[in-house]
């Protein structure tokens, strides 16, 4: 893939981010999910790739636009696999918390797991424990490894779980091993990658969440050095049929980090919509100037850039949430 698309991707996410932000708190989760997904189609026009969309808004007959499938980009250029999630976390925007963010992941063609919409067990880590842990051992082991391979005491381990009634059990085993844990409500793509950021002063991400997002996040957790595991978790018949319809025939399979991001190279970006473990949501100074803040990465140099931008929104009224 050309580099240059890293930093092409990265004005789509912001101009996502920016229209979907003027919805927050403002109970409207369909019109922020519409401001994001309308701007971030509408810019992926002047993207160079011949991008097709194989983790998005839904099929054909759910979406207008973004849709599994649909061709995106100049129609010059790489030929790329597309995952985006305009806006994850709809209802974060609409009840103004943390951790929604605008992201896109990047792969060469037929590179990204094409993830059907359902529910994935996941694992993830950052570089120091990358090879060593495993999706189907048992939590109070993982902590454990993390502690040896961080050099940390067992209580100094942060593990990071979404706040479900599902994850209750697993989060009580963490406790009672002694490790800290670390809750988030909707938005587990910013949550998993900050597992593999040194800085954030989280180990780990474990737990059950949606397969799409699951791609999206692993194309980060490639370019950062860390590792992750998942396996898809149909809940009936017809999720196990969708699975082999998109060529997954084994879905009790545990899925390396190369199964779902193949190949040595992949491109990921994100822009806060509103603040949280990875990056500082969208702000409104007024006169129309909006501040993002983005991060972007790439598998292949490792390369990770942190981009903060001011954007003049008089000279981009196509941002304006139109109320």
């Amino acid at each position: 893939m050309d580099r240059e698309l890293a930093l092409e991707i990265v004005r789509v996410t912001e101009a996502a981010a920016v229209s979907s932000a003027q919805w927050l708190g403002r109970g409207r989760k369909i019109e922020a999910d519409d401001a994001a997904t309308t701007s971030m189609r509408s810019m992926f026009d002047s993207v160079h790739c011949r991008g097709t969309v194989v983790i998005g808004e839904g099929e054909l007959d759910e979406a207008p636009m973004l849709y599994i499938g649909e061709e995106v980009g100049d129609g010059e250029g790489p030929e790329v696999d597309i995952a985006v999630d305009p806006l994850e976390g709809t209802n974060i925007v609409a009840s103004g918390r943390a951790n929604a963010v605008a992201v896109i992941a990047i792969g060469d063609r037929g590179t990204l797991l094409h993830a059907p919409d359902m529910y994935m067990e996941k694992i993830a880590v950052g570089p120091k424990a990358a090879g060593n842990v495993r999706l189907d051992d048992p939590i109070e082991t993982t902590i454990d490894t993390i502690a040896k391979t961080s050099n940390k005491r067992v209580r100094d381990v942060t593990v990071i779980i979404q706040d479900r009634e599902r994850h209750q059990q697993l989060i009580d085993r963490v406790r009672a091993k002694g490790a800290r844990v670390k809750l988030f409500g909707d938005g587990d793509v910013g949550a998993s990658i900050a597992a593999a950021l040194p800085r954030t002063g989280i180990d780990l991400f474990l737990g059950t969440g949606g397969a799409p997002e699951g791609v999206i996040s692993a194309a980060a957790i490639k370019a950062l050095g860390g590792d992750m595991q998942a396996r898809l978790v149909p809940s009936d018949a017809e999720e196990e049929e969708r699975c082999r319809v998109m060529g997954i025939t084994d879905t009790s399979k545990v899925l390396q980090l190369s199964d779902l991001v193949k190949g040595d190279d992949a491109i990921f970006a994100a822009t806060g919509v509103s603040s949280g473990e990875l990056l500082d949501g969208v702000r409104f100074l007024g006169g129309d100037l909006a501040e993002t803040d983005s991060i972007v990465m790439r598998a292949k140099t490792r390369t990770v850039r942190y981009i903060k931008a001011q954007h003049h929104l008089d000279y981009k009224p196509h941002l304006l949430a139109e109320e």
